[in-house]
């Protein structure tokens, strides 16, 4: 999606912020539906549910990771790299610039 917009000629902090409060919600949805049907079965709350427990919580442990660093750490990421890219007048190619 920041590509996209990258493409039709955003600057590139704008179009990382704009993909981000894009992704964030669909993102935000998937996480908290997970971790609220997960969390009787990780707290041991249904009976049954002990052999699963551990499962649960590293599903938990996991997705709330994985979160942080859709949200967090990958458009971090990816704004550094995209940073030290300069395209070139003539034909319109990226180059690296070293800083």
């Amino acid at each position: 999606f920041a590509n996209e917009r990258r493409k039709e000629g955003m600057p590139l902090r704008q179009a990382i912020i704009t993909a981000t409060r894009t992704r964030m919600r669909p993102i935000l949805m998937t996480t908290l539906a997970t971790l609220a049907a997960l969390s009787p079965v990780a707290l041991k709350l249904e009976p049954g549910s002990e052999a699963s427990a551990p499962l649960a919580r590293t599903v938990i442990g996991g997705l709330s990771v994985s979160t942080f660093m859709t949200l967090f750490l990958a458009p971090a990421l990816w704004e550094l790299f995209y940073s030290w890219k300069k395209p070139t007048a003539r034909s319109g190619q990226q180059q690296v610039v070293p800083r």
